[in-house]
């Protein structure tokens, strides 16, 4: 049985799409598995403020007529920052996907959302590193049953509990802390949650994209400030933005 020190919230979303700079969150279920091994729920139809293309309906089922009434983020977002108090956070894809979604959403409303203290398991992470799968897959490997209502935002974050859950009794070297699972598939290092930067084998900040792919983030600020300038006016999630000013201001004290 999985042992908590404190809540794990797993958390799923469904938004007009996958770009974080320029998507938003139409719905949001999340489910809190506390240490005495019962269970909170908060689910929430939220008001995107911008259309949501036909193709992303098809996937998920959720219309502008049934969000136009539904608050908008901004109007929640403290609400759900207090849920989320206290807890490490859990999904499935969630480090690539819903967390990032979710980090930007809450720079957007203006509120700041401490993950440094926070565990981030990704059951998909589990799963892609035990036996690669989908979730629906994963369901049927794991529970022997068909994930019904699959893009339901609620039904996907109680199968993916359910895959999480069975795969600690199926890998046992796995353990049953948060811990001891991070320890067994490893703890991703991440620099910004788009991953425009990564680490290098030195541990420094290094670009993922552009001419100046592998480069030292600090060196390049350094040699080039317009890059600097250049990112901040473009197309890039706030919370990139966020850590490249970060990057910037630690250069600069270290050169002073």
């Amino acid at each position: 049985m999985l042992q908590l020190t404190k809540p794990i919230a797993f958390i799923d979303l469904e938004a007009t799409g996958m770009n974080l700079s320029t998507d938003r969150i139409v719905e949001i279920a999340i489910i809190k598995l506390l240490p005495d091994g019962s269970r909170q729920k908060k689910r929430k139809l939220i008001n995107p403020q911008m259309p949501i293309p036909k193709l992303v309906i098809d996937i998920h089922g959720i219309t502008d007529e049934m969000v136009k009434d539904a608050p908008t983020f901004k109007q929640v977002g403290n609400e759900i920052k207090q849920y989320l108090e206290g807890c490490d956070l859990a999904g499935y894809n969630s480090n690539r996907f819903d967390i990032p979604m979710l980090v930007e959403e809450f720079l957007r409303a203006g509120l700041e959302i401490d993950m440094t203290k926070r565990k981030l398991v990704d059951v998909q992470h589990i799963f892609y590193t035990m036996e690669p799968r989908t979730l629906g897959a994963a369901y049927k490997f794991f529970c022997e049953k068909e994930l019904i209502n699959a893009h339901s935002a609620e039904a996907d974050v109680e199968a993916t509990i359910d895959v999480f859950l069975a795969q600690l009794k199926k890998y046992q070297h796995l353990g049953n802390t948060l811990e001891s699972v991070l320890n067994v598939v490893g703890e991703e290092k991440i620099v910004d949650y788009a991953r425009r930067f990564g680490f290098d084998d030195k541990g420094n900040e290094v670009f993922n994209f552009g001419k100046f792919k592998g480069r030292c983030v600090g060196d390049v600020l350094k040699a080039e400030p317009q890059y600097y300038d250049w990112m901040m006016k473009g197309d890039f999630p706030l919370h990139t933005k966020q850590k490249l000013t970060e990057i910037l201001n630690r250069t600069l004290l270290k050169n002073n």
